[in-house]
């Protein structure tokens, strides 16, 4: 009965069973006395990144169908499904790529870590394509029990285990909340899956008023701010920079990447298909507001790397809830060209990043005059700024400029006007990498070694993507509108 929905999900399955492989032969080789104890975390590494591609192949292989539910309606695929997915195991890849070198940079002989890595981003897999509440917190669950050891995974260090408890103690908090909402809607309506919810709020008004409409739209609200927590939006940030900071660089990285792709994926099949009503448009429309100004105020005190990448980051998500604020296609379509370029240019910061990790590089000061001693690394930081800071010909500028545009097509002037004065304001800390880099002198100077090949060959494609895609966003417009139209319609 269900072999047509096991073939769906071959990927998926693919995966998880690749990375229990992989678990049982770290755990075997790496305790074996007659193997003097390994160190395995390069071989599962390489390993990790060639079931992550081949995992690819198979989602890429299994051509997006009109729409297909999969296990009595609690997961579908379709064009939305299928590019998200895609994009998301690319950008894992990419992190893998990025954390070869890193281990043994830091003498780090976790293996596990890989594996963790792998595994949340199974449950992100399922996360895209769930299509019923208790599917859809089941993913949300697994990726989030990862997250919480990876952030910790670096056991020597007070900063690691402090991010990690304070990780699991506000995720904990917030998932709880997620699924009180999901408890409530399920009392009030009797049904979880997306498609049965979107019946039944097809033309009901939710209000205030009356108990069953005020127990919606409470349950509404809790899912709500769950999502806003996993997400880091304002006001529900605050464990995003001590996170960020204490992480291990390759946890942050991840952290930046990953889940951004999913969560506002499932999101937007909960609150745009599933939910939709202008009560939540008011709701995020605050949420993108508060994001974009603290992302830009507070992002100019900060004088450590990783902080200011993890305020950049909250400043990012108010960005993109511009078109997701929006609530037309048009507003879809500029989300998703947002998230697609803004994980480009997130994974070219932090492979700059892991590769200047090698002498220890903590704050913004230590790059002073790093374009005298390493040229190429500096001038490829200052590209990749400027589209951080939307400043044209770059794509970072055609990202905002599609967010903006969605915005004044659906008459919220004053988050267009907001986001172009924040934008601006962003600016002077992107920039002052630049003027670092190029104008101030050190007062010990840093000799930074070579960046090793994988990290250059990612450096090149992601430098050549943001440049390409401002000259030519045609295939990046023409997959968004399409994926936004199979959700829409």
């Amino acid at each position: 009965m269900f072999e047509h929905d096991f073939l769906g999900l071959f990927p998926e399955i693919f995966l998880i069973n690749a990375t229990i492989i992989l678990l049982i032969y770290g755990v075997v080789f790496s305790t074996s006395k007659k193997y003097d104890y390994p160190p395995l975390v390069c071989n599962v590494s390489w390993l990790g990144l060639l079931s992550v591609l081949i995992t690819i192949l198979l989602v890429a292989a299994g051509t997006p169908l009109t729409v297909a539910n999969l296990f009595y309606n609690n997961l579908i695929i379709d064009n939305f499904t299928y590019f998200c997915q895609i994009f998301l195991l690319l950008s894992t890849a990419s992190t893998i790529v990025m954390c070869l070198g890193y281990f043994k940079e830091e003498s780090l002989n976790a293996f596990e870590s890989i594996v963790l890595i792998l595994l949340s981003t199974c449950s992100m897999l399922f996360m895209i394509s769930a299509y019923d509440l208790i599917a859809m917190y089941l993913a949300i669950e697994l990726q989030s029990l990862c997250f919480y050891v990876i952030a910790a995974s670096k056991r020597d260090s007070e900063f690691s285990t402090e991010a990690g408890l304070k990780y699991f103690i506000l995720g904990a908090f917030s998932s709880g909340i997620l699924l009180f909402g999901c408890s409530m809607i399920y009392g009030f309506t009797g049904v979880t899956n997306f498609e049965e919810l979107a019946k039944i709020f097809t033309g009901y008004e939710i209000t205030l008023f009356g108990a069953q409409s005020s127990g919606i739209f409470m349950g509404i609200l809790f899912i709500a701010v769950g999502f806003l927590f996993k997400i880091t939006a304002v006001p529900f940030h605050m464990w995003a920079p001590d996170v960020y900071e204490g992480s291990p660089t390759l946890v942050t990285a991840f952290f930046s990447i990953a889940p951004k792709i999913s969560i506002l994926a499932n999101m937007v099949r909960v609150f745009m298909y599933s939910f939709y009503d202008p009560t939540w448009q008011q709701l995020f429309f605050f949420c993108s507001i508060a994001s974009m100004i603290l992302g830009a105020l507070a992002a100019m005190a900060q004088n450590k790397v990783k902080r200011l990448l993890a305020y950049s980051s909250i400043g990012h998500v108010g960005y993109l809830f511009i078109g997701f604020s929006c609530g037309t296609i048009e507003g879809i379509q500029s989300l998703l060209i947002g998230v697609f370029i803004y994980v480009l240019m997130t994974i070219n910061v932090f492979a700059i990043v892991l590769a200047l990790r090698q002498n220890r590089f903590k704050y913004i000061a230590d790059l002073g005059a790093s374009a005298k001693t390493n040229p190429i690394s500096a001038i490829t930081l200052s590209i990749t700024m400027f589209p951080y800071a939307g400043i044209p010909p770059l794509a970072g500028f055609r990202s905002k400029f599609y967010l903006f545009f969605a915005a004044l097509g659906c008459g919220a002037y004053l988050l267009a006007l907001i986001g172009v004065i924040t934008s601006v304001i962003s600016r002077f800390y992107y920039i002052r990498f630049v003027k670092i880099m190029y104008f101030d002198t050190p007062k010990t100077w840093i000799l930074y070694k070579a960046m090793d090949r994988e990290k250059s060959l990612l450096l090149a494609i992601t430098l050549f993507l943001i440049t390409f895609l401002f000259l030519y966003p045609s295939p990046l417009f023409l997959v968004t509108h399409q994926m936004a139209l199979s959700l829409c319609l």
